[in-house]
């Protein structure tokens, strides 16, 4: 049976998260329903990773089986014309035989916005977490340097994760200020449940710290999630995207928005 892969963006606000749910709205549900309809045939999507409520992606990759014979051009505009404004599918194609949404992932993306305002903003809402307080982005970013690498990231991980081992390869972070707001991209192998949230509560927490470097070090060398930041709110992450070897041909997703 043929497997296609998509490419889906959303606005997390409106939804319980990714995964479908039996009493509350999902990413999804939609997406699954929109694909079923084209291929006139229940689908069953496959994702990259995850996302939580509130949480939105530019990037998300799935994947899913099918006897029905569409052309990737079919299945996007088909797709987009069932799904509400919130969620739409960007690209879709056939990959090389092997590909795995989630196991054939080399690396994901995210990237989280702070907006560091004495007011809070209409048009940006649900879209960036508010900080008042005045923010250092270049501690901030010091400070994220020490997760580099692989390490035991037990210390950023939700109460409620499920993962079977907290080791995970972070390959890029990086903290830096546009006027009033902050940025945060963080590129890793795999993430735990409340990762990136985590990292960025600790962050905050660290960047006023009388040696912000030597604080998040400590953190992460504990491996005590008592001992990190609070969980930063979902609105300002977004993943970005996901990156598969070559072979599979899945193209960068469509930028501009984050």
């Amino acid at each position: 049976m043929p497997r296609v892969a998509a490419i889906v963006e959303y606005d997390g606000t409106s939804y319980s998260g990714w995964q479908a749910q039996a009493h509350a709205p999902s990413v999804q549900h939609c997406v699954e329903e929109a694909l079923s309809f084209v291929a006139g045939e229940a689908v069953a999507v496959t994702c990259a990773g995850r996302t939580d409520r509130g949480v939105h992606a530019l990037g998300q990759v799935v994947h899913f089986d099918t006897g029905a014979a569409r052309s990737p051009r079919a299945w996007v505009l088909g797709a987009n014309s069932r799904l509400p404004d919130s969620v739409s599918i960007a690209w879709a194609g056939e990959p090389a035989p092997g590909f795995h949404a989630r196991y054939s992932a080399l690396r994901r993306a995210y990237r989280y916005c702070i907006l560091n305002a004495s007011t809070r903003s209409a048009l940006r809402h649900g879209r960036c977490a508010w900080i008042h307080r005045p923010l250092d982005a270049a501690a901030m970013h010091a400070a994220a340097q020490a997760l580099l690498g692989e390490h035991d990231f037990a210390a950023f991980r939700a109460v409620e994760c499920q993962s079977k081992t907290t080791r995970r390869r972070v390959e890029r972070i990086a903290v830096w200020r546009e006027g009033d707001l902050v940025w945060l991209d963080v590129e890793a192998n795999a993430f735990l449940h409340h990762m990136v949230r985590n990292i960025v509560g600790t962050l905050l927490e660290a960047q006023a710290a009388a040696d912000p470097v030597a604080a998040v070090t400590r953190v992460l060398a504990g491996r005590d999630r008592r001992h990190a930041g609070a969980t930063a709110p979902a609105a300002g992450l977004c993943l970005l995207r996901v990156d598969y070897p070559p072979q599979f041909a899945i193209p960068a997703p469509r930028g501009g928005f984050w």
